[in-house]
């Protein structure tokens, strides 16, 4: 059932009212016959109908005290509206506390070209490990996160892909990463999702690129009716709505590049986008994401996930060198024990976002299509993205592996998987390398009573 289908109130039935009319006026033309005797007016009630008169009014006045108590319930229930506040900061050593390790194979969603191996099968691997070095911002020694993958004699590279222990309705999310996994083939992902209830609970993909693509993107993955067309203001983003154009007709299976328009459709089906496609925002900077972040030694990706304070998701991107001052702040004070000496973000004060989506009362899009999230890491490979893409966005290493079907035509995934078995050199690009990740969520206070 669709978290938007929650009509299970039907309307009266005005046939079925246990006022009966013609008796109620019959009842009344005795009464004005025998008016000096009023005890005498219900012996013309018989004692069955009074007993359902009797029920029908108290289950009426039970109603009506429920709808009461439930409005004032509601208007003085708390809700996150408060300041921030940290509820996890994951560092250093116990940074993999927070997360379990999925042991086994990519989804048929994703179908990537590795498998996920277990922590103990990971240690062993020297896939993921936690590093003391230098950090090259304060000069201290900072404990960083390292994770990558594997060759394999068979082909798909053993990987990593951490699901995180706690569930989100609500929060903002900080990941601090001087190094994220780049190249062609390369498919890595920071996301929110609830893959048990897909897409009822929604998915949002906050840092994800493949073949080595240099632009930050967030898309948001829904069910039905969750729509951003006529709810966002170009001005509420200094990004834009990635546009579609190129999509099979559903009758002729020819591409049309005669209509164009905007990712701005949340739904997974939503028509004239690729499927699964959700409304996707661009940023307007072509170096946020991959190996020019890499080169200039890391960045901060920021997702405020607020639907009852701002009524909106909204996505920041910092180059490490230049983070607003209240950013670093929070970052540097999340780790400390004292928490009266911890700075919280603030992130009206960070500047527009470069991703806005706007969600909760009021919007095309109710809170209630994002519940139950948690953090998900991953590293793939190929699959049904980049390996779909792989021909067009990595033409020369394609036509060197190339691969193709029976009937002679390049096989774009297949291409993929052939680069990736050969445990290429470039690969030696393709991994993390995580300061910390913070997560907040807003203080539950009770909402201002409207006095207007």
């Amino acid at each position: 059932m669709s978290p938007r289908n929650n009509q299970s109130y039907s309307s009266i039935d005005e046939s079925s009212s246990l006022l009966d009319e013609s008796h109620h006026h019959h009842a009344s033309k005795k009464m004005e016959i025998k008016s000096d005797s009023s005890v005498s007016d219900y012996h013309d009630v018989s004692p069955w109908k009074l007993r359902v008169w009797n029920i029908s009014i108290l289950a009426i006045s039970a109603a009506l005290v429920l709808f009461v108590v439930n409005i004032l319930l509601s208007s003085s229930a708390l809700k996150p509206i408060g300041p921030y506040l940290l509820v996890e900061a994951q560092e250093g050593r116990n940074f993999f506390s927070f997360y379990d390790f999925y042991d086994g194979p990519d989804s048929l969603g994703s179908a990537g070209y590795n498998m996920y191996v277990s922590e103990a099968r990971a240690v062993d691997l020297d896939i993921a490990k936690v590093i003391t070095e230098m950090d090259p911002l304060s000069g201290d020694q900072v404990d960083f996160v390292h994770m990558s993958s594997a060759p394999t004699e068979t082909g798909p590279r053993d990987s990593i892909r951490l699901e995180g222990r706690r569930r989100f309705d609500h929060g903002l999310f900080i990941l601090d990463v001087r190094h994220q996994p780049t190249g062609c083939g390369v498919w890595p992902a920071f996301w929110l999702t609830d893959e048990a209830s897909w897409p009822r609970n929604g998915e949002v993909d906050i840092l994800e690129g493949v073949n080595g693509q240099t632009v930050a993107k967030t898309a948001l993955h829904t069910s039905d009716k969750c729509d951003m067309y006529a709810h966002v203001s170009p001005k509420a983003m200094t990004g834009e709505w990635e546009w579609v154009t190129g999509i099979p007709n559903q009758f002729t299976g020819k591409p049309d590049f005669k209509t164009s328009k905007p990712a701005d459709n949340c739904w997974v089906m939503a028509q004239h986008q690729w499927a699964n496609e959700g409304c996707t925002a661009v940023h307007d900077r072509n170096d946020t994401l991959g190996a020019p972040v890499n080169d200039n030694g890391g960045g901060v990706y920021a997702l405020e996930w607020d639907p009852e304070n701002n009524k909106a998701i909204k996505s920041w991107v910092f180059p490490i060198q230049d983070m607003p001052q209240n950013l670093i702040d929070a970052i540097d004070s999340a780790g400390l024990k004292d928490s009266s000496k911890r700075v919280m973000p603030k992130p009206h004060s960070w500047g527009d976002p470069y991703a806005f989506f706007a969600i909760g009362d009021g919007t095309g899009c109710s809170a209630d299509h994002f519940k139950n999230m948690r953090i998900v890491f991953n590293l793939a490979y190929c699959g049904n993205v980049s390996g779909n893409r792989f021909t067009s966005e990595c033409p020369g290493i394609a036509h060197k592996f190339n691969v193709t079907d029976k009937k002679g035509v390049n096989d774009p995934v297949q291409t993929c998987n052939a680069y990736i078995k050969s445990n290429p050199e470039l690969l030696v690009e393709a991994y993390w390398k995580i300061r910390g990740v913070y997560v907040y969520e807003r203080e539950l206070k009770r909402p201002k009573k409207d006095t207007s």
